[in-house]
């Protein structure tokens, strides 16, 4: 009959054995694949969410895109005025995509004579005011933008653009194009709707829709601010949404790895 001793010693040595089998299979368990993706882009707008916005996509390693107009802001500035800079170039090294809203956020209200162009700026010298303009003008604008964040940031825009309000004919399409630019609207379920009225669509309505109705592949568009809704969209609502797909399983990217995109945002 073996010792107590003995018998000790033997229970000891299958310590590291029994340990194996318990630790291994937890450190070696494979975190789940993602069931699908979802491109969050956010608008430049009256930047009163700017920097809520880049912290929670922070603190959850999310990539994002950015459209990017000389908008007015809250802090009595321009959203690509050299003030701004600190922030673009942070956002830059962040690793997020970059791409043009038109420089004064011009709206695209009509094809005019000719090849012309009839748009609204809302901000700019020709704020408010209709202009006719050829298609190169139109490229021309939306380059406007990749020439400010040169100057802020040391890099350029990713090749794409978004029309303000999503407004855009095959003229302007065209237009852009011929200067390397590709529009980039936002899925069905992906507009958030924080441009409209918060006591018509709470917040709480809103996340909702956008938890029950996103899917893989689907494009999502919010702005950094929106100067008249009351309730504002993000402090409400991002951190929600972001955890709540997070919980359906979904991961984030940027246009960048976007099917559609992900060949055309190649740089040589």
């Amino acid at each position: 009959m073996p010792s107590i001793q003995s018998s000790f010693l033997a229970a000891a040595a299958l310590l590291p054995a029994l340990a194996a089998v318990v630790i291994l299979p937890a450190s070696a368990a494979e975190p789940a694949a993602c069931r699908g993706t979802i491109y969050l882009t956010f608008d430049t707008g009256s930047q009163s969410q700017a920097e809520l916005i880049a912290a929670t996509l922070a603190r959850h390693h999310i990539r994002a895109t950015f459209f990017l107009a000389n908008e007015k802001t809250t802090r009595g500035d321009w959203s690509l005025d050299p003030s701004w800079a600190p922030f673009w170039k942070a956002r830059a090294a962040e690793g997020h995509a970059f791409g043009s809203h038109t420089f004064d956020h011009v709206y695209y209200v009509k094809d005019g004579a000719g090849e012309k162009i009839v748009v609204k700026p809302q901000f700019g010298a020709g704020g408010g005011k209709l202009a006719s303009w050829t298609p190169a003008q139109f490229c021309d604008e939306i380059r406007r933008v990749d020439q400010r964040f040169v100057e802020l940031t040391g890099r350029h825009l990713d090749p794409i653009w978004r029309a303000p309000g999503g407004r855009t004919s095959p003229r302007t399409l065209a237009a852009a194009t011929s200067c390397g630019y590709a529009h980039v609207g936002w899925s069905p379920a992906g507009f958030s709707g924080d441009e409209l009225s918060s006591s018509a669509y709470p917040n709480a309505a809103l996340l909702k829709k956008s938890l029950a109705g996103l899917k893989d592949g689907d494009i999502f568009v919010a702005h950094m601010g929106i100067w008249s809704r009351k309730d504002p969209w993000a402090p409400a609502n991002l951190e929600p949404l972001i955890v709540g797909l997070e919980r359906q399983g979904f991961c984030f990217a940027t246009l960048r790895e976007h099917p559609s995109y992900s060949l055309k945002l190649k740089k040589p």
